[in-house]
């Protein structure tokens, strides 16, 4: 159930409550915006994350000054957006977006286990490529200790969405212009080789493989 603070209330027919439906969202998904409030200067600043059960992983490096006040528990928001298309109607305030998006609200804790925390990170490769983990070097002792790796709970979120055509004004359906929606879809294209591999290799099945989440199914 929404909170007073995740109810949707602007354009509330477009509201998404449903669990499963927020967890696609955020499954789907590569990249978060975490906002938060330090001192009297705001931040909005792109990470990676994955989603574990009612849980968003964040991770960082340890001596970063934003991952040391998020594990000291500073409110936050974090935002995931899905661009599905461009719509375009006839009208030039009624051009919008379909799009899916999720906001969490609340505050992270650090992961202090060393098993926990390659847990979560196992969770990371995985999220940006299933079975990626298991081809790689896991990390060290030294690279564990670098880095810090936040949980938050999916306690408090709710997701909005469009979809579907333009939304004209009755008199301007006459109009002889076009107006309909552009799709836009994520594609992964031909992998390219990093020119200091010193050890011949193909890329692996995972490799090949790679879709969007959206294109697993």
């Amino acid at each position: 159930m929404p909170t007073p603070r995740t109810r949707v209330k602007r354009s509330p027919h477009r509201a998404v409550y449903d669990r499963d439906e927020i967890y696609a969202i955020l499954d789907e998904g590569i990249v978060a915006h975490l906002g938060f409030v330090d001192g009297d200067q705001p931040y909005v600043i792109p990470i990676l994350y994955a989603r574990a059960d009612n849980l968003i992983y964040l991770h960082g490096a340890a001596a970063g000054r934003a991952i040391r006040r998020l594990a000291g528990g500073l409110p936050v928001c974090l935002t995931v957006t899905l661009i599905d298309g461009v719509v375009l109607a006839r009208a030039a305030l009624h051009h919008s977006m379909n799009y899916r998006s999720v906001v969490v609200l609340g505050t992270c804790r650090p992961i202090e286990g060393v098993e926990q925390r390659e847990v979560a990170l196992r969770a990371f490769s995985e999220h940006l490529i299933p079975g990626r983990w298991d081809e790689v070097r896991p990390p060290g002792e030294k690279e564990l200790k670098g880095t810090s790796v936040l949980a938050m709970d999916l306690d408090e979120c709710s997701a909005k969405r469009r979809g579907g055509p333009p939304e004209d004004d009755e008199d301007d359906y006459d109009m002889p212009v076009w107006a309909g929606v552009i799709p836009l879809q994520t594609v992964a294209r031909t992998p390219i080789t990093d020119p200091l591999m010193r050890v011949e290799s193909e890329p692996s099945s995972a490799v090949l493989s790679w879709r969007p989440t959206a294109q697993r199914r």
